[in-house]
């Protein structure tokens, strides 16, 4: 059964091999959700106060969470990886374009974390041995990854998670809160207004978009749960404990200590002591799972395009492909980043849920009512939180209207994917039922 999970490809995972408990769910998205770089996004909503920090963070991770559940609810009930899934709402060719968007966020991501956990190494390789040579650790934590990603998500959990990396994380991420509010005065930060630059709804639409950057991915590993009810609450209960924790406690590093950078971040920590160094690599080996999880699902992705290609080859072009990405870039500002993930995934998810909820529909090539409402979606996001590089930025503010919305962008455009979506099946069923009678009579 272990070979088997290991390389299970597209098709609905049988029954003997859905063995992940909602306990075992929980602690996988949790551990997922510890990450340094989660911490340092949690800085760019320090625009906005402490007070107002934290209250955009608690409504971000309840309505990111929630939709992150419900992906996985979806991904056990049906039993097929991400990408699978949205060949019902998109058709099966249809579903190769959010693919392709999908593998190319899993690399970004996977050579993002890599860089990071990278320059934490070199920091404490740096503060204990005088040692700093970052392309080393890229190199070593790449192979870590890739023999994570090589033994499939039920052994990740189960070999990796349950015996090591929850308790270890619990305890250095506990002292790392400790460390921020050291000295800090708590009173004086709650009382202080923003600096601006930042609307709360756009910090809500910030915390939701680090959440749905994993929506196309929740069910690559809920597809091996037991039941949609411990997807469900394992994915989202796992993954809002860490969302909410960090994002507060980044805004509150850049508060008091003035961090907005991960490196400068990271050597404060290393040079903090014997107890900051320890919590330090405990992190630094956690957030291999990130990579890990990036890694495995642009493989398993690809495998929508490609069934017959080998999984464990995908993987291994995959890691190799995120390993020269690590070596090659600088780790710049992702603010803009994180928007446009959201602008991408949250439309897209909204016409799944809308498709989940009415049932699956005929198979076919390409579904355009459901590409169109993903573009609607799409389009509202932009409408109101135009995002991305320079020239689409200046493009979309030509829109008549554009920014003027100060609501939020993510639950309008889910709203819209999702509604546009239902109408049109359901303006196209009656459709369907006479043409299925005209055949009939012939």
């Amino acid at each position: 059964m272990e070979t088997e999970e290991r390389s299970w490809g597209v098709t609905p995972v049988p029954e003997r091999l859905r063995t992940l408990t909602g306990l075992d769910v929980g602690l996988l998205w949790g551990s997922l959700g510890i990450s340094l770089l989660v911490l340092v996004a949690g800085t760019f909503l320090a625009a906005l106060g402490l007070r107002d920090a934290l209250f955009a963070t608690l409504v971000g991770a309840v309505v990111g969470c929630a939709l992150l559940g419900l992906a996985g609810l979806i991904g056990a009930e049906r039993r097929v990886p991400g990408m699978v899934l949205l060949r019902d709402p998109l058709g099966q060719r249809g579903s190769y374009l959010p693919t392709g968007l999908n593998v190319a966020q899993n690399l970004g991501w996977a050579t993002f974390e890599l860089i990071i956990i990278a320059s934490a190494a070199n920091a404490l390789a740096d503060r204990i041995f005088g040692f700093r040579q970052q392309w080393v650790w890229v190199l070593v934590f790449a192979a870590v990854t890739l023999a994570l990603a090589l033994t499939g998500p039920i052994s990740f959990v189960r070999r990796y998670i349950r015996r090591f990396a929850v308790w270890a994380v619990l305890a250095s991420t506990a002292y790392l809160t400790w460390w921020a509010l050291d000295g800090a005065d708590a009173g004086a930060l709650w009382s202080a207004s923003g600096e601006g630059g930042l609307t709360f709804w756009q910090g809500v639409d910030l915390t939701i978009a680090m959440a749905a950057s994993w929506l196309p991915l929740a069910a690559d590993y809920t597809r091996f749960a037991r039941t949609g009810r411990a997807a469900f609450w394992g994915t989202s209960v796992g993954y809002f404990v860490p969302l909410a924790w960090l994002y507060a406690l980044g805004a509150l590093l850049f508060l008091s200590r003035g961090f907005d950078d991960t490196t400068a971040l990271l050597t404060a920590v290393a040079a903090g002591g014997v107890a900051s160094a320890l919590a330090l690599v405990a992190l630094t080996v956690d957030e291999t799972d990130e990579p890990f999880a990036n890694v495995y699902s642009a493989a398993v992705s690809l495998q929508n395009v490609f069934p017959a290609a080998p999984q464990r080859l995908l993987i291994l072009l995959v890691a190799g492909a995120a390993t020269v990405g690590a070596l090659a870039v600088d780790l710049i500002a992702y603010e803009s980043f994180l928007f446009l993930l959201g602008s991408c995934f949250v439309p897209l998810f909204g016409v799944l849920a809308a498709d989940f909820v009415l049932g699956a529909a005929q198979k076919v090539p390409v579904r355009w009512s459901g590409l169109g409402a993903w573009v609607a979606g799409f389009a509202l996001y932009h409408w109101i939180q135009p995002t991305g590089p320079g020239w689409w930025t200046e493009l979309v503010a030509g829109v008549p209207g554009t920014g003027r919305f100060t609501g939020g962008a993510s639950l309008p455009a889910f709203a819209v994917a999702f509604t546009l979506y239902a109408a049109l099946r359901y303006a196209r069923a009656p459709l369907g039922r006479r043409r299925a009678r005209l055949a009939g009579s012939r």
